[in-house]
């Protein structure tokens, strides 16, 4: 196959990225406002915004978060197991994990607005709970930054590197051999491994330590399951959309929409499993310390989420993936992964908005509207990054390889 210059035409994507530019900036901008003038009374503003808007900025960093390293996970596991469905959604992992540095700036309002997010980041709170004090060695700002930081590093060295070679392969400045391509691997095995470490800690770090005294030995692998379930959903809204593009056209097919379908739905059961796990687990052991965060988040509002998250989240996406003719139809399978999206959105808002003392209708406006318009400034990246590449890897030794026998 030729090699195709990364400055094709994507009129599909052009049109993508010029609505989430605009929806983008028009919901940051109104939650940026409503932050300044929608204030809960009996809270304490921080740097003149309402605490609410750093925890619905906390939402929106964590759906934006997630596709990223749920890219970089699937990136690192093409690299360990090959196939065609990897080399035609790599590009749009690589332009995903190159995203990184602006989420690494929505990270910045996490940090200062730490007081409205984290309880335990409020001196007096901690003083007079037994609980937060025993917790303090680890729950404390300095350490908090500091394994931040290094998380973000640990990630940007994955991704600068995978990244790096891979467009080596393009430009031909690295060898196209499969022992040369032994490095790819090298970095995703441990790569993997310790991406999954770091997300459970960061997991740790930036959702369960909302509510200190509560504590889920799965969290951390739901977090992991939850980011790889959004990368895939994203990966075949974006390939459905230049599918019909150059190079793409011809070499996309329903074979391949079918395998990411079907990794959808293997991630959609996962998820369900865990949670419900975790739900039974901590049910059944009735402790006090455990069981009020589930019913906190069963009553009222919440419940009616929780009941959205059960059939959205599950039983929509899990009849309608059985079917093999829908996986095939990558309008179809696009419309179920853009609802997967969706309620990944209403998943983080199910986790963090009840760890607050509620004050009037506790699901407030700014929980979707800061998410969706962080969401859009990131496809914004995304998209710009994308075109800054050759959109199939046809330098990677193993490329022919894998298009050598189609399967029809």
């Amino acid at each position: 196959m030729e090699r195709h210059a990364a400055s094709v035409d994507l009129p599909a994507l052009d049109r993508s990225q010029q609505r989430a530019m605009m929806i983008g900036v028009i919901a940051l901008l109104a939650g940026v406002v409503g932050g300044f003038i929608d204030r809960p009374a009996g809270e304490e503003i921080v740097l003149g915004l309402s605490p609410v808007f750093f925890r619905a900025w906390l939402v929106g960093f964590l759906v934006c978060s997630g596709l990223t390293l749920g890219s970089l996970a699937w990136m690192m596991l093409h690299h360990l197991t090959g196939g065609q469905w990897g080399f035609v959604s790599r590009r749009v992992w690589e332009a995903s994990t190159r995203t990184l540095p602006i989420v690494a700036l929505f990270f910045l309002p996490v940090l200062l607005g730490m007081p409205a997010i984290f309880h335990w980041a409020d001196r007096a709170l901690v003083e007079a709970s037994p609980v937060l004090r025993q917790k303090a060695p680890y729950l404390n700002v300095t350490f908090f930054i500091v394994r931040a930081v290094f998380y973000f590093a640990y990630w940007m060295v994955c991704i600068v590197l995978l990244n790096r070679w891979s467009e080596g392969q393009d430009r031909g400045t690295i060898a196209t051999t499969p022992a040369d391509s032994v490095r790819f691997r090298t970095i995703s095995a441990p790569g993997l491994l310790f991406l999954v470490l770091t997300v459970t800690f960061a997991a740790t770090d930036w959702v369960m330590s909302l509510e200190p005294e509560w504590y889920s030995t799965i969290f951390g692998l739901l977090t992991v399951v939850g980011q790889g379930l959004a990368a895939v959903a994203f990966t075949i809204i974006v390939l459905s959309m230049l599918a019909e593009s150059r190079p793409l056209a011809g070499v996309v097919s329903q074979k391949h929409f079918h395998d990411l379908g079907k990794f959808m739905l293997t991630f959609v059961m996962l998820w369900a499993y865990l949670s419900f796990s975790q739900f039974l687990i901590i049910w059944s052991g009735n402790l006090p310390e455990e069981v009020p965060w589930y019913l906190k988040r069963m009553r009222g509002v919440w419940g009616w989420l929780a009941i959205a998250l059960i059939v959205g989240h599950f039983a929509i996406p899990f009849l309608l993936l059985l079917s093999r003719s829908l996986k095939r139809n990558r309008a179809l399978l696009s419309k179920v992964a853009v609802f997967v999206i969706v309620m990944r959105l209403v998943d983080y808002i199910w986790l963090v908005g009840p760890a607050y003392e509620q004050h009037g209708f506790p699901l407030h406006w700014m929980y979707v509207a800061i998410p969706i318009g962080m969401l859009g400034l990131w496809f914004v990246a995304f998209a710009r990054t994308l075109r800054s590449r050759a959109l199939l890897p046809v330098n990677d030794p193993y490329f022919k390889e894998a298009f050598a026998h189609e399967a029809h």
